[in-house]
């Protein structure tokens, strides 16, 4: 089959246009909003930071805190957020969990009421 001259200039288009994207797996999910298991460290986190929420944005938006998370070999703070829940959910905050070989954060996540 000859190529239609269209082909190569659709591929380049497409490779091009996905270049910069990433495609990482999502880990274990639990539920529809669950939450994920993060890697084991060593490190235990240091204490939670003190945030002032902000003014929120607009009535039924939830304060989601800040949090300590682990990035290139360290601990860094995530600072908090608004959002707006879903439909007959509550927020459930992320936290540290003491582990057998360390420390493992377990995400924050939307939770049924």
């Amino acid at each position: 089959m000859t190529p239609t001259p269209w082909r190569p200039a659709a591929a380049l288009a497409l490779a091009l246009t996905l270049g910069g994207c990433v495609i990482a797996p999502l880990g274990p999910r639990h539920g529809a909003y669950g939450y994920d298991d993060g890697p084991v460290v060593d490190a235990e986190p240091p204490p939670p930071r003190y945030e002032a929420a902000p003014g929120a944005p607009g009535p039924g938006h939830v304060w989601i805190g800040g949090y300590w998370a682990w990035q290139l070999g360290r601990h860094v703070w995530i600072g908090g957020r608004w959002a707006l829940p879903p439909a007959g959910h509550l927020w459930v905050p992320g936290l540290w969990q003491r582990h057998d070989r360390g420390w493992r954060w377990r995400d924050g996540h939307w939770r049924r009421r």
